[in-house]
């Protein structure tokens, strides 16, 4: 691999209001699925001790050299007497796995004076510990630009995704960057979207580093791809030169009516020109990227609504599953599996039961444009803050698992049955008990504590799923049951949505553009008010 992106920087979008005219789509089948759920444990929020108080939201992450970095998106250090030590655009932590599971030791940290008790008090400084302007660096003239404005209008880096590893020790994902007014004439023009840029991490013994890779990869007027999920996988076994000495970038971006997919060659993910888009009627790949406003569900790789998700393959289905919240404000976490059951055409290698009709592996993520999701599902219904209800969920796959990373990702020099990373999350639950990598799994949110553009307070809440035993994975789907139709056409999948509670997409731009999952309201009118996914920041005035 030739890649060695330097340098990148992060911006995303802020609250949306409107109201939002929704299609009612027909359910195609009975939604049911093999998925079932045994256990569900609440955690309860994460704890920050080194910071004296944070309000922040987001809550991504990533194993990388044998470290679990959690990111974040806005973030403000509050002192004991409630007032704003700090503020920073994006933050980093790294959790110990053998230590409590809530806990995270954030990246920066100094102690920046007393309260009028004497009390130290501790903050994340954004220029001067954690990095330039935030965790992901600013360039110079949007950090002068920010310095210029204190506040009052400021260029946006959050990350809004959990990173995806390119190897052991390095992982990359794309992020957006926008503009943001907070007293703008136009209303519509509070959040104006720059376009996604690309963000690549490691974590050398000083701590976690994230580097930005010039301005923008995909322009602000297209759809936000890599924003919603990205994988990494073989080349298309379509392709004469495929082998498993290179990869290919699968992104997946939400758009007004659902998701689309992009795949571009991982040695050339700093190309657009070189990108290519999957094509729901043709079931093919490419140059024409699709507009973030289609309605003909025809066009829609798949319907419905997103906000904040997670794409992963689990080894305990041995396929891929979705996680995600969708627009309904409703704080519930939905799930899907890619059903190797539900070929979307006839095709020599992508048969029935997966590839060659043995299954699938973690590093076929072509997979993803050859076979039918699931229909939705509910996977666990959080507990909404008093603030309203909850947003930017994410499943955290790198917990109780060792097979987090593809084969293909070691060293060539590590043998084969060592291949595997440790267990982390052994003091709540140990290897022997979990019942298979992948089993149980870990789920954040940030849950509004208490609502409001100025004096929003926010915080990452955790909680543990434990999946029912599968009585037989020979099929390489979760089970070899009978199972129900995954509601496909020649022209997309499709699922079934309703206009009560629906979070709006009217002037939500940059919640398109960028495929940034969730908005912040200081009510629950889900009607009237905004997308759940970004976080106020006290202090300052400061909207998140």
């Amino acid at each position: 691999m030739h890649m060695n992106f330097i340098g990148l920087q992060l911006l995303t979008p802020r609250a949306l209001v409107g109201l939002v005219t929704c299609t009612i789509v027909p359910v195609l089948c009975e939604p049911w699925t093999q998925i079932s759920i045994k256990n569900t444990t609440l955690l309860g929020p994460q704890l920050t001790p080194d910071v004296t108080n944070v309000s922040r939201d987001g809550g991504y992450s990533a194993l990388i050299n044998g470290n679990i970095v959690w990111l974040y998106d806005d973030s403000e250090c509050i002192g004991y007497e409630g007032n704003q030590l700090s503020f920073v655009s994006n933050t980093a932590a790294v959790a110990n796995p053998n230590q409590n599971i809530s806990t995270v030791k954030d990246f920066g940290v100094v102690m920046v004076g007393s309260d009028n008790h004497g009390r130290k008090e501790y903050a994340i400084l954004a220029n001067d510990t954690v990095g330039t302007g935030g965790w992901v660096p600013f360039q110079p003239d949007e950090l002068q630009f920010n310095n210029k404005m204190k506040g009052r209008e400021r260029v946006a880096i959050w990350p809004g995704t959990s990173p995806t590893p390119i190897s052991t020790t390095q992982a990359f994902m794309y992020a957006p960057l926008v503009y943001v007014d907070y007293q703008p004439q136009d209303p519509s023009k509070e959040y104006q979207a720059r376009g996604m840029t690309l963000v690549t991490i490691t974590v050398p013994s000083s701590g976690p580093m994230a580097a930005r890779e010039g301005d923008l990869i995909i322009p602000g007027t297209e759809i936000a791809f890599g924003g919603f999920a990205t994988l990494l996988g073989f080349t298309s076994t379509g392709d004469p030169s495929s082998g498993n000495d290179t990869r290919d970038v699968y992104l997946l971006g939400a758009a007004n009516n659902g998701l689309q997919v992009a795949r571009v060659d991982l040695d050339h993910v700093e190309i657009y020109t070189d990108y290519s888009y999957f094509d729901p009627r043709s079931l093919q790949f490419s140059e024409t990227s699709p507009g973030p406003n289609i309605s003909d569900y025809a066009q829609i790789y798949l319907s419905g609504t997103f906000t904040s998700g997670s794409v992963f393959y689990s080894p305990y289905f041995s396929t891929y599953l979705m996680i995600y919240l969708n627009k309904m404000a409703d704080s519930t976490f939905y799930v899907r599996f890619l059903d190797l059951n539900q070929p979307l055409a006839p095709d020599p290698v992508w048969i029935q039961g997966g590839k060659g009709g043995e299954g699938i592996v973690q590093e076929d993520a072509e997979a993803l444009v050859k076979y039918a999701w699931s229909p939705q599902q509910t996977l666990y219904s959080s507990p909404p803050g008093n603030g309203g209800f909850n947003y930017a969920g994410t499943a955290h796959p790198e917990y109780f698992n060792r097979q987090y990373f593809a084969k293909s990702l070691y060293s060539q020099s590590t043998p084969s049955d060592q291949r595997q990373n440790g267990w982390y999350g052994s003091t709540i639950l140990s290897e022997d008990d979990a019942g298979g990598d992948g089993r149980h799994l870990l789920l954040s949110w940030t849950s509004q504590l208490q609502g409001g553009m100025d004096n929003g307070i926010y915080q990452i809440w955790l909680a543990k799923v434990e999946f029912d035993i599968i009585s037989d994975k020979s099929t390489g789907n979760p089970s070899s049951a009978p199972r129900a139709s995954a509601a496909t056409t020649s022209g997309g999948q499709q699922s079934s949505k309703t206009p009560e509670n629906m979070i709006p997409n009217s002037g939500s731009r940059i919640a398109i553009a960028f495929g940034y999952h969730g908005w912040k309201s200081s009510t629950f009118d889900a009607f009237s008010h905004i997308l759940p996914s970004v976080i106020a920041a006290i202090g300052i005035g400061l909207l998140l």
